[in-house]
């Protein structure tokens, strides 16, 4: 099916997305509508133009496609799935997500990954291609948050990353480790076996958004990971 959203409120938009029974929906003239595919699965939805807020929330399996940027809260407490942005993405990307991947091609805006948390089996992952504004992994509880820094020299990440961060990982791709990072994070040089772990991602990206593989191994990956001796809860309570 092929939808016209030129002029479509988001609630009329989002109602035909739903009552659809084809495999694969095409969306034309996006412009800001808000919760598209909202907990929707078994669709395959192509997104031709900007999503508003909260696209794919409590996505539950189907597979979403743009082509432009996203708006925030991309992927917010999605469950399973696949969102695959073929541009930047705004703020809160994958908030408190739970399962499925996010490819973002360019950048994202602050708090990346905010809640993130795996479940059961799920084990949710950001792929971010460009840099990412600040508290990127706040709150973090599981899951892997991975920023490949492509087309920067610099740190790709903003201040304040990890902030809160009890779980889960975060891998960096860049020349200069991490500085600044809150005392409950610690980083280091990732070794070769540990980049095993996220390899099939960094191939998935490549292979998304046609990036050369070779190229992005040649830079170092640092990993930031709760540290055990400076626990999250020590934020919270006096000692």
């Amino acid at each position: 099916m092929i939808i016209n959203a030129q002029d479509l409120h988001f609630t009329d938009l989002n109602q035909a997305v739903r009552q659809c029974t084809d495999e694969e929906i095409i969306l034309n003239e996006v412009l800001g509508q808000r919760y598209i595919a909202s907990g929707n699965k078994g669709h395959k939805v192509i997104i031709n133009g900007i999503p508003g807020n909260a696209l794919g929330a409590y996505l539950n399996g189907s597979i979403i496609i743009v082509n432009g940027n996203a708006q925030d809260a991309t992927g917010d407490t999605m469950n399973a799935g696949r969102i695959v942005i073929n541009g930047s993405s705004g703020d809160a990307t994958g908030y408190a997500m739970r399962g499925g991947v996010i490819l973002i091609k360019g950048n994202a805006g602050y708090r990346a990954g905010i809640h993130m948390k795996a479940y059961q089996d799920h084990q949710p992952v950001i792929v971010i291609g460009g840099k990412t504004g600040s508290f990127l992994g706040e709150y973090q509880a599981g899951g892997r948050l991975i920023v490949l820094g492509i087309g920067t020299e610099d740190l790709p990440i903003g201040p304040f990353c990890g902030t809160g961060m009890h779980g889960g990982r975060i891998y960096i791709r860049s020349k200069i480790a991490p500085t600044g990072l809150p005392p409950q994070v610690i980083s280091w040089k990732a070794r070769k076996e540990e980049l095993a772990e996220i390899e099939p991602f960094i191939d998935d990206y490549c292979q998304c958004f046609s990036v050369n593989k070779a190229e992005i191994m040649e830079r170092d990956f640092y990993i930031l990971s709760p540290n055990t001796k400076n626990p999250y809860k020590q934020l919270y309570t006096h000692n």
